[in-house]
């Protein structure tokens, strides 16, 4: 399984392909994935031991400065991520809703391990990038409170990140709401 992951993104798709080279063949890591994503950006996801993967990362970052919009390395990520990044999670549809937006899939993944890891929720949807206008977007379901400390956590690294675009808790969602989501 995953031991560690790197994002990056950057701003352009021929740049991203030769980062992408560039990591690879700067350290042991792995790819999980790489392609475009919107508006015209480039989105790296690697893994490996932690030493590699920030390597590889700090090499694409020292190279590719000017093209770099985000990144994150991120150890010991939690599963829920990693299933959700592949959208093999369970979607559970109960309890109170929290979303949080963000302008970078790097920072949306970021923050989607922490809201995890900070109190008992579960992920409903983690989106990156992909018809989105380069955006993420995580939610999460759970208890309210737990539901709001996730959020809380989760948006204030990203506010520290200045990527955060909007959050969201909704307590009890209607049950048609439910079926469109």
């Amino acid at each position: 399984m995953f031991k560690s992951i790197g994002v990056i993104e950057l701003k352009s798709i021929p740049k991203g392909v030769e980062a992408t080279d560039a990591a690879l063949k700067s350290a042991g890591v792995d790819l999980v994935s790489a392609h475009p994503s919107c508006p015209g950006k480039y989105e790296i996801i690697l893994t490996g031991s932690i030493s590699n993967v920030t390597a590889a990362v700090s090499h694409v970052l020292a190279k590719f400065d000017n093209y770099v919009i985000d990144s994150s390395v991120m150890g010991r990520i939690d599963e829920q991520v990693i299933a959700a990044l592949f959208g093999t999670q369970s979607t559970a549809k109960h309890g109170a809703l929290g979303m949080i937006e963000t302008f970078s899939a790097p920072t949306c993944i970021k923050a989607a391990d922490i809201a995890v890891k900070t109190s008992r929720v579960e992920i409903f949807d983690l989106r990156v990038s992909r018809g989105m206008g380069g955006k993420g977007v995580v939610m999460v379901t759970g208890e309210v409170g737990d539901v709001q400390a996730a959020v809380e956590a989760g948006s204030a690294y990203a506010k520290t990140s200045g990527t955060l675009s909007s959050t969201s808790v909704i307590a009890a969602p209607h049950a048609d709401l439910w079926k469109q989501l």
